[in-house]
């Protein structure tokens, strides 16, 4: 039996009545809950990186909108200078929304690629899952607690050379009711520090002293498949594994992400080998 539409999806002024009624819910929600969300920034680094990475922050191929990906880009450089040096206190919560701001031309931001209903459309702001999923990519690596996350496709564009990075993409945010959270339940205070240099985005997790922990992540039975629909999906298991730092010893392991992704880049592009 079809399935029925729902509200937001029958047109783009539902669709934007529907969003509205949910940043409004979120600014509520905020209003009365008792969090206390981190905002303070320093120059100054502290002392000890718990975690690092870095990323292109331009996407090449066939079908993919050059001038999309340079203005994601530019809304990335943006939002990196919101929260670069923020310290996240014991207590604290970062949120990505609160510290971003509305995603308008007005406040800067331009024209990128959003996902909306499953589809690949352009709309202001977009590309900024980017830095939402290398932010959370930094707090995997770390104690640091989540406390919302939502995922969109794992597989919007070919690995990179054919190399497969676990996570390297779908961590969702979309202003302001589709956010990305996590909280400091350590006794010490960390620091998010986020640059750009030319189209490489760099992010580094710092704190006062080494925490007793290391972390990595594994990603296990990863492929693709075609389904019933016609579809392709990317299909794994993503798990986070917390060892000893002074030993190696594993301490325990957890599935981070069941991710079955639908694939939304030309299916020509999937490497025939990786296909079940």
């Amino acid at each position: 039996m079809k399935r029925k539409r729902l509200f937001c999806e029958i047109s783009p002024f539902t669709y934007a009545i529907s969003l509205q009624k949910e940043i409004v819910k979120r600014h509520v929600k905020d209003l009365l809950s008792r969090e206390v969300f981190a905002t303070t920034r320093q120059r100054e680094k502290l002392p000890v990186v718990v975690a690092s990475h870095q990323n292109d922050m331009i996407k090449r191929g066939p079908g993919i909108n050059a001038q999309h990906q340079q203005n994601k880009a530019d809304n990335i450089r943006l939002a990196c200078s919101k929260m670069n040096g923020l310290i996240i206190c014991p207590g604290e919560t970062f949120s990505f929304w609160r510290l971003v701001g509305k995603t308008s031309r007005r406040n800067g931001f331009a024209e990128g690629r959003v996902i909306i209903n499953g589809k690949l459309v352009a709309g202001v702001g977009g590309g900024l899952c980017n830095l939402a999923n290398t932010i959370n990519l930094l707090v995997l690596n770390s104690p640091l607690t989540i406390t919302e996350i939502h995922h969109h496709s794992d597989a919007l564009a070919p690995d990179v050379d054919g190399v497969r990075v676990p996570y390297s993409a779908g961590t969702s945010v979309n202003y302001n009711h589709v956010d990305y959270r996590f909280r400091n339940d350590t006794r010490q205070p960390v620091q998010l520090c986020l640059w750009c240099e030319g189209d490489d985005l760099h992010a580094e997790l710092r704190t006062q002293t080494a925490f007793p922990f290391t972390y990595r992540l594994i990603e296990e039975d990863h492929h693709f498949h075609q389904e019933a629909d016609g579809k392709y999906y990317r299909v794994s298991k993503i798990y986070r594994e917390t060892l000893r730092r002074d030993t190696g010893e594993l301490v325990s392991r957890e599935l981070c992400w069941d991710n079955h992704s639908e694939v939304m880049f030309d299916y020509s592009l999937i490497p025939p080998e990786q296909c079940r």
